[in-house]
């Protein structure tokens, strides 16, 4: 049963979307009431039904309750009132799972016997982190006014975590915050590391606002490990560790523009239906993309005004929990938590084996913009379009790797960098880094969709039908409106022998132009997938034109491809049941490196139209591996394919 109750719509105060504070505190709430129900009698765990994480069912609900209390902290810290006692009930959950040999209790022997450790590192690790950044937020409402006693066992239980080593990633910034929020409340962190790992997370800052989530790619010099973490954990962690830490002006500065820089950047990846960019892991943390642009609307950075930000963050958080119906009782049961999933049901194959029951409420980090007052500019100001309403663009991420394009309704960036593969000899791909491009109203294949390796990809495939991947990039390239990439096609974990594929591409007026470059052996067909179409229903489908009520793909090939198809599929993708991908087909020239050119268009249904090779803004001429694009507007661009790198 959907319980979610809403204030009317406040079309003069938020013309775009109707969505007020009202309505953030609505939703805010019934999330908060919701997790109560899936609470243990002492309020110390809390653990929705749903798969448990490979960490473990205690760990699971340690999770629940940390995370669930992201979403508290911001309320209490921004609404005079308390009319649900969600301080009470976190103090009270706190005291239980403090309590030494209560059924609650937390511990600290984390990852003996109760609590499995995953990839060798204790997971609660995170959930102390999240809980001193609820903490950070609410001090005066929840931190201040535990006794004395329930904060030292705190601190203790926080202490124990702030000093073990995480993953070289963003879990450095996990233990930063908890060493730095316990020295704001007076308590020391022996064996404390902080300013090293903040020092080292630092160093693979990338440009435009981005940080790579580790070491920069030897490789390629990009981003390889790009995606929403920039926003859902590294930035507001950051800038929580700067509000807490004693730094130099200097570098807080220099950290408040970056800040700015990112969220500026970041908000051109909405679509004006609310719809976020669908690449990367942890997707199912679902509106904690907006964490980024909450933190720097909070510090006063970036360009946009308060209206934009706030139209454009409740654009975000109404497609989830009105489009999509996200936490709001559809899903597992009645009384549904938010899903592992994207929508409202479950969709396990698109989540990680960290994740767990309880994962999903890492979505907290979304409500963060009401730790702002109901007087702050950010809910007085009047709506103002977010980037995507205010005119089509493509912006190029230089030193990410992304090339990002707005129009007819989608956002969509092309990808030439962030493969999520540490070591491109021995890594594995994973769908939602290495397709060549994503949007905002598709998803990747997974699955047997991503076994089949169509969608997003330039695959070679054997007289047994299997196809090889893109995985682990080697070199990355970009300019003005465009990017390329190059990579060894892989099946198996093993590259394809004398295999090889250079793939550029060019947004402009409305299409993607992809180009590849394919040296390949006699006995494989080289196959261009497009983007994936899907929904509760089969998509329908014209030669290479596929399209449902939400989104259409049309896919026309310029040079060098002799055959097309659509690829099906069931039960392989987070957006519907039923999925299709159109694709081209060719043979290669054995032995000799063939170019390949191909345009595709994506575009809200309502406002698509099908690309056939005349309707297409380019013509391409192709001499060997130089390919000449000639555009309809004037535009000449010339890329000698097997010069870009060496």
């Amino acid at each position: 049963m959907n319980d979610l109750r809403l204030p009317p719509e406040d079309r003069v105060l938020s013309p775009y979307t109707g969505w007020t504070r009202g309505h953030w505190e609505a939703v805010a709430d019934h999330w908060l009431l919701t997790a109560r129900r899936h609470a243990s009698p002492g309020g110390g765990l809390i653990t929705p039904p749903g798969r448990p994480s490979a960490a473990g069912i205690r760990s699971d609900g340690i999770e629940g309750f940390a995370r669930s209390f992201l979403t508290a902290a911001p309320l209490l810290a921004g609404r005079a009132a308390d009319p649900h006692d969600h301080a009470g009930f976190y103090a009270r959950g706190l005291a239980a799972a403090m309590a030494p040999d209560g059924p609650d209790r937390w511990g600290r022997a984390i990852g003996v016997d109760e609590i499995r450790q995953w990839n060798g590192t204790p997971q609660p690790i995170v959930e102390a982190a999240n809980l001193a950044f609820g903490l950070a937020v609410c001090r005066a409402q929840v931190w201040d006014l535990l006794d004395d006693k329930l904060r030292e066992h705190t601190a203790e239980w926080l202490a124990h975590h702030a000093a073990k080593h995480g993953s070289d990633n963003n879990w450095l910034l996990f233990t930063a915050v908890i060493e730095a929020f316990l020295a704001s409340a007076g308590f020391q962190i022996p064996g404390g590391h902080a300013q090293a790992d903040v020092d080292l997370f630092e160093s693979w800052y990338l440009g435009d606002g981005w940080f790579n989530d580790g070491p920069v790619s030897p490789t390629t010099r990009h981003g390889n490990r790009v995606d929403h973490y920039n926003s859902w954990v590294i930035h507001p962690f950051l800038w929580q560790w700067y509000q807490l830490s004693d730094q130099p002006a200097e570098r807080r500065e220099r950290y408040l523009r970056r800040l700015g820089e990112f969220a500026d950047s970041y908000a051109l990846l909405f679509a004006a239906d609310g719809s976020p960019l669908h690449q990367g892991r942890s997707l199912t943390y679902r509106q904690a993309v907006l964490g980024g642009l909450w933190t720097a609307a909070l510090a006063g950075v970036g360009g946009e005004a308060a209206g934009a930000t706030r139209r454009l963050a409740s654009g975000v958080l109404r497609h989830f929990a009105v489009d999509l119906g996200v936490g709001v009782g559809a899903g597992i049961g009645a009384e549904a938590a938010p899903s592992l999933g994207w929508g409202a049901e479950q969709f396990l194959p698109m989540c990680q084996v960290y994740s767990g029951p309880g994962s999903p409420y890492f979505a907290g980090m979304g409500f963060l913009g009401l730790a702002a007052p109901a007087d702050h500019r950010l809910w007085t100001e009047t709506e103002q379009p977010q980037p995507s309403e205010r005119g089509d663009y493509v912006r190029t991420l230089y030193e990410v790797g992304w090339v990002i394009r707005s129009g007819d309704g989608v956002v969509q960036i092309a990808n030439h960098a962030s493969d999520h593969v540490i070591d491109p000899d021995t890594g594995s791909g994973d769908p939602h880094y290495a397709s060549v491009g994503y949007s905002t109203h598709t998803a990747p294949g997974v699955g047997d969709a991503w076994t089949a390796g169509v969608d997003g990809q330039l695959a070679l495939v054997d007289e047994w039908g299997r196809a090889t991947r893109r995985e682990g990039l080697r070199g990355t390239a970009t300019g003005e409106g465009w990017a390329a990439s190059w990579y060894r096609p892989r099946m198996g974990g093993v590259d394809v022998p004398g295999a090889r594929v250079v793939t550029l591409s060019v947004l402009h007026q409305g299409i993607e132009l992809r180009a590849h470059l394919v040296t390949a052996l006699a006995g494989w067909t080289v196959r261009e997938g497009s983007f994936a179409v899907a929904g509760v229903r089969e998509p329908s489908a014209e030669g290479t034109a596929v399209r449902n009520d939400k989104v259409a793909v049309d896919l026309a090939p310029l040079h060098g491809w002799t055959g097309s198809g659509v690829a099906r599929f069931r039960g392989g993708n987070a957006f519907g049941e039923h999925s299709a991908t159109p694709y081209l087909t060719a043979g290669p020239v054995p032995g000799l490196a063939t170019v390949y050119v191909s345009a595709h268009r994506l575009g809200r249904a309502a406002t698509a139209s099908a690309t056939t090779t005349a309707s297409v803004p380019v013509t391409v001429a192709v001499a060997g591996d130089c390919l000449v694009a000639t555009w309809r507007d004037g535009r000449r661009d010339e890329f000698v394919l097997g010069e870009l790198f060496g």
